[in-house]
């Protein structure tokens, strides 16, 4: 099988998987024991905090260690709405965030919040005057992803930042997508919090990490939690942040050559589909090694279907979504009506993917296209 879904997760990277068996064999201990094997533990704890503010170039004591995305999505965002610079009960997000953004946006409708969900323009970004025109006086918080998941579009943080912090406005932005895939520096001094998941830079599954600007006096969410400074509850899992900590630096020393080479992958994975440009619509987005896009007239988990017969692995957008049977959100957010929205699909390039099978696939894909028996499949 030939993988072309690193979006929504990648192969454990081998040398973090080593360090992650010897931590949780050797350095076993609970990094909250006062005991020396808990300080060893807690050592190591602290030491990956350091060195992702480093990576993020950000205040180390606003790093805290969750078990992923999601639940960094829902603990930074409730830390902001626990320390509101004003006083207010109005948020902004996009139609476009990841499912866990959006359950806890509807989560907050049901205690008073009121949401406004922003559409996105034809290019899958916010309008920046648009943005500007829904802040209010009571809005305290906004949650704007940085990466769309499903076609890889940069949304402006830095100008939304800018707006925000006028009028003394929190913002969150989800990195989870662009975390090791582009530059977040300038990103992550700008938000107030920001989320990342390990396994989307070859990390382990069930590691993440939360940054909350130390000028934010948050408050607990949980109250008696006493992990992580009381940002979370549980025992932390210091090897898989050890673990996760290592891709990060592998992925951050490689980030432009890999950059570079998913954009000559990106190239040529087009370039095998001219042929069939009328009978497709690819999406635009900053970041090379996702692709979105649409065959005419196909439904997408049907094209999603043909390709893991042949040996490919796709998706139709991201994990959390799939299954269901409503069309992508980013579709549905940059006005693509819902029969054309359900034809969407996404690759996405990894370490391992190669010109050759990139150049099979668009191949693959251009004979799906140009089969009249699919073309006028029912959606």
């Amino acid at each position: 099988m030939k993988y072309f879904d690193y979006a929504a997760s990648c192969p454990l990277d081998t040398e973090a998987a080593e360090l992650y068996v010897k931590a949780a064999t050797d350095y076993y201990g609970n990094s909250q024991s006062l005991h020396d094997v808990g300080h060893v533990a807690n050592t190591f704890l602290e030491n990956c905090r350091k060195e992702f503010s480093k990576l993020l170039n950000v205040e180390t004591n606003g790093i805290f260690f969750t078990s992923g995305g999601s639940e960094s999505n829902l603990l930074g965002i409730r830390a902001l709405l626990s320390a509101p610079l004003k006083k207010g009960k109005h948020i902004v997000t996009s139609m476009a965030e990841h499912a866990s953004i959006l359950h806890v946006m509807k989560m907050l409708e049901t205690e008073g919040y009121e949401v406004t969900y922003l559409p996105l323009n034809t290019q899958g970004q916010v309008e920046v005057a648009v943005f500007k025109q829904v802040l209010r006086d009571d809005t305290i918080l906004v949650s704007i992803q940085h990466a769309n998941p499903e076609i890889g579009t940069l949304q402006p943080i830095l100008e939304l930042a800018a707006l925000c912090h006028q009028q003394q406005v929190l913002l969150h932005s989800d990195c989870v997508q662009s975390f090791g895939k582009t530059p977040i520096q300038e990103v992550a001094q700008a938000v107030d919090a920001l989320s990342i998941s390990g396994h989307k830079f070859y990390g382990p599954k069930g590691t993440g990490v939360a940054y909350v600007n130390p000028r934010v006096a948050w408050k607990p969410f949980l109250e008696g939690t006493t992990h992580e400074k009381g940002f979370r509850p549980g025992t932390v899992n210091v090897p898989g942040i050890l673990a996760m900590t290592l891709a990060a630096q592998k992925v951050a020393s490689s980030l432009y050559e890999e950059m570079d080479r998913f954009t000559f992958l990106r190239k040529t994975f087009l370039e095998e589909l001219e042929e069939v440009k009328a009978q497709i619509t690819v999406y635009p987005g900053q970041l090379p090694g996702m692709i979105g896009m649409r065959i005419h007239g196909v439904e997408g988990q049907w094209v999603m279907l043909e390709c893991n017969r042949h040996g490919y692995a796709i998706s139709t957008g991201t994990a959390c979504h799939t299954g269901m049977l409503e069309p992508s959100k980013t579709m549905t957010a940059i006005g693509v009506k819902e029969k054309s929205a359900k034809e969407f699909f996404r690759i996405s390039f990894g370490k391992q993917t190669t010109e050759k099978d990139v150049r099979e696939l668009a191949l693959l894909l251009a004979k799906l296209a140009q089969q009249e028996v699919v073309t006028e499949l029912p959606l």
